[in-house]
């Protein structure tokens, strides 16, 4: 079962190959989803697009600001601050899981992701449960 079919997920990814694996995988699972490379203008794009289900963040940016930066301007806005933002970033769990849920975050998935794992991660998400991974192998590393 696909449940992740007709969902809209906004991704903030600044690396282009990441952003053609997210592309493969959820393309093929008939999610609509829309891009950010740089983080600079999310907002502006969020409040353009119709209802998104889930946003997909990565910490580290390029482009000189941080996932952390965005994610305190989500919350800043009313109609965004109840959809989900999941951080999906190379950063070091030890310290980035809890600055994450210490931000608000729904969840943190490492870097390389399984991609056999990861739409079911996202759905999970997406149906209010909070996943803390500390490594792309852990199996249920999950706490509310």
């Amino acid at each position: 079962m696909n449940k992740l079919q007709g969902k809209h997920i906004f991704i903030v990814e600044d690396n282009a190959q990441n952003r053609v694996v997210y592309q493969v995988m959820f393309l093929r699972r008939g999610v609509v989803i829309d891009f950010d490379r740089w983080g600079n203008d999310t907002i502006h794009k969020l409040k353009n697009l119709p209802e998104v289900d889930v946003i997909i963040m990565d910490l580290m940016l390029a482009g000189g600001v941080t996932g952390f930066d965005i994610m305190e301007q989500i919350q800043r806005q009313e109609n965004l601050a109840r959809v989900p933002v999941v951080a999906v970033s190379a950063a070091d769990p030890a310290t980035a899981i809890l600055r994450c849920q210490d931000a608000g975050f729904a969840g943190f998935i490492p870097k390389p992701i399984d991609a056999d794992r990861f739409p079911d991660l996202i759905a999970r998400i997406i149906d209010g449960e909070k996943i803390w991974l500390t490594n792309s192998l852990d199996f249920e590393t999950t706490a509310s």
